[in-house]
């Protein structure tokens, strides 16, 4: 899977692909817009990893915690992404996680 991001860079608008994790993760913060993304309702494992390099390469995303009950009482991030972005899907992406 594979996804194709355009977003102004700071320089004038930047395309680059995006692979994998990182193309999923960057996808679903896309869709989700101003709700974001949770591990608790789009599971996947080291998603705050994923967050991170996607932060090196550029984009602007934000984490707010947030509290949640249960058996494991505790707090999650909640990641919005700020960059505004095109993206052109190059596989499928609803599948993996």
């Amino acid at each position: 899977m594979k996804i194709q991001v355009t977003f102004d860079s700071g320089q004038g608008p930047q395309t680059i692909e995006l692979r994998n994790r990182q193309g999923w993760t960057l996808y679903h913060l896309a869709k989700a817009g101003w709700h974001g993304i949770t591990t608790i309702e789009r599971p996947a494992l080291r998603l705050s990893a994923y967050v991170h390099r996607l932060r090196e390469r550029g984009f602007a995303i934000e984490t707010e915690m947030e509290a949640h009950g249960g058996s494991y009482k505790g707090l999650h991030a909640r990641y919005r992404l700020l960059t505004d972005v095109s993206v052109q899907l190059q596989g499928d992406v609803e599948g993996q996680a």
